[in-house]
C-alpha cells in the first residue's frame, strides 16, 4: 500500500485473487477503513487470475468508500481481467481505469 498525499490510497496486487488470497485483500480494505481511508485505487496490473470470491471483495469494497464518501477504482487489469469485470457487472458502478496514473488523476468528485 502507498499512502498519498492526496488522501488517495494506492494498493498494489499480485498473483490470483481467488478463495485463499481475497481475504487478505478483504482484510488490506478493513485496516484502511479503520484508518478511515475510504478513496482507494487498486493496481491490478499483476493479478493473473481472479474469482467470484475476488470480484465480491471488489464490490464490497467499493459499496464500503462510496458510503462514507469516497470511491474505489481499479487500474491496470489485464485484457482478460477487464473482460471479466465488465461481464459480471462490476465494471461500471466500480470504475476501472486502463493505467493507476488515469484511476489516480480521475475526477474525485465523480464515483
Amino acid at each position: 500500500m502507498t499512502n498519498r498525499g492526496d488522501d488517495i490510497v494506492l494498493v498494489s496486487v499480485h498473483g490470483p485473487i481467488d478463495l485463499s488470497t481475497a481475504p487478505q485483500l478483504r482484510d488490506a480494505m478493513h485496516t484502511l477503513f479503520d484508518a478511515g481511508r475510504n478513496r482507494i485505487v487498486i493496481d491490478l496490473a499483476g493479478v493473473d487470475f481472479c474469482d467470484s470470491v475476488g470480484l465480491g471483495t471488489f464490490a464490497y469494497g467499493h459499496n464500503h468508500c462510496v458510503a462514507n464518501g469516497g470511491f474505489l477504482r481499479l487500474a491496470a487489469p489485464s485484457r482478460f481481467l477487464a473482460g471479466l469485470l465488465h461481464t459480471v457487472g462490476i465494471a461500471g458502478p466500480v470504475p476501472v481505469h486502463d493505467t493507476v496514473g488515469s484511476a489516480l488523476n480521475a475526477d474525485p468528485t465523480t464515483v
